[in-house]
């Protein structure tokens, strides 16, 4: 880990500690920094207890601040029953901090942990139809304006390569590059390399110079209209 967010992180921990005392089981970093590409985002961590009571919350809420002045999003607080009972609940959020995520203290909550393969595949589901709606539902707010769709494409364009990345991962693909794994879970599902590489530009700085994200906007939205037929179609 780089040692600036690192120190951080480990800072996070022992203010934990005082807060839980042998109640704090460990604290994980994950996400982009884990990755080496987290730039200058908030450091996203979690911390599991054996308990969780309203005094806690307001203890930690006094060190917030701080957290916050070291570059650190607001920690996700949860009892170790409430993780193990909605791994069911969040598959896809918990393969993902289990894909990239590096323990500052304590053990590794993420050993021996198995997401049930259906979960996977239904909450997959459920996030592909759900952009697919709301991308038809803000074209029609956007009534043509090219500017409007444009945004909505920019904006929208990290949410679809979590999608692509998600349906590899339903097929088994375990790697952790994201270039590759994006590219692995489209060849998949039947999405062109074309449509792939264009809508993935716009993540990038320069991806303007290169794209016009309003005329994308068909072969994108039939894209994802791929992704929801072959998720809805998929079986183990």
């Amino acid at each position: 880990m780089s040692s600036p967010w690192r120190a951080a992180a480990e800072s996070l921990a022992a203010d934990l500690a005082r807060v839980f005392g042998d109640r704090l089981r460990s604290v994980c970093v994950y996400g982009s920094h884990v990755e080496g590409d987290g730039g200058s985002t908030p450091v996203s961590c979690v911390a599991l207890v054996s308990s969780l009571t309203t005094i806690d919350l307001d203890a930690c809420s006094r060190a917030l601040h701080g957290w916050h002045r070291q570059g650190l999003a607001t920690p996700l607080l949860l009892s170790e029953q409430e993780f193990a009972r909605s791994l069911d609940a969040f598959p896809l959020e918990y393969a993902e901090m289990q894909r990239a995520h590096t323990h500052v203290y304590g053990r590794d909550p993420f050993d021996g942990v198995t997401i049930a393969r259906e979960d996977f595949r239904r909450a997959c589901e459920t996030q592909v139809k759900s952009h697919l709606l709301h991308l038809r539902e803000e074209y029609l707010e956007a009534a043509g304006r090219p500017l409007a769709v444009a945004d909505l494409v920019l904006a929208s364009a990290p949410g679809f390569a979590a999608l692509v990345r998600n349906i590899a991962r339903l097929h088994g693909v375990t790697g952790t590059d994201r270039a590759t794994v994006t590219r692995q879970g489209a060849r998949l599902a039947g999405i062109g390399e074309g449509i792939l590489a264009e809508v993935l530009a716009l993540e990038r700085p320069d991806g303007l110079t290169t794209s016009d994200p309003a005329r994308l906007f068909p072969e994108y939205l039939a894209a994802v209209e791929q992704l929801a037929r072959f998720v809805d179609g998929w079986r183990a």
